[in-house]
């Protein structure tokens, strides 16, 4: 491989780094929202996959059956997770073009 070649992919691979940093960055901001037993549990993450919030409406709440609503919550956090790393792979993959990068998200 010549030294032009080395130069340009060298600067390729620097602006790629800059983007995937912006990107991280980017990332802590933006959210999703996933919800279950028909809105009774909505849960929000942010694109670093930390849950923002957990919302249940007090109709949801039973105290003779904790067990539906502690599984409502898991269901609920488990697809607003699902949906946070579905778009951070998307994201990513607009940046790598499709690469695959071990250790990367």
């Amino acid at each position: 491989m010549g030294m032009g070649n080395m130069q340009k992919m060298m600067k390729q691979v620097q602006k790629m780094q800059a983007e995937m940093a912006r990107l991280q960055e980017e990332l802590g901001t933006r959210e999703v929202e996933a919800s279950a037993g028909g809105g009774m549990v909505t849960v929000v993450v942010n694109g670093k996959q930390e849950v923002i919030s957990v919302k249940i409406k007090p109709e949801a709440v039973d105290p003779d059956d904790v067990e539906i609503l502690e599984d409502m919550v898991l269901a609920a956090v488990k697809e607003a997770l699902r949906k946070s790393q579905e778009m951070v792979a998307e994201e990513m993959n607009k940046i790598t073009g499709g690469l695959k990068i071990p250790g990367l998200f």
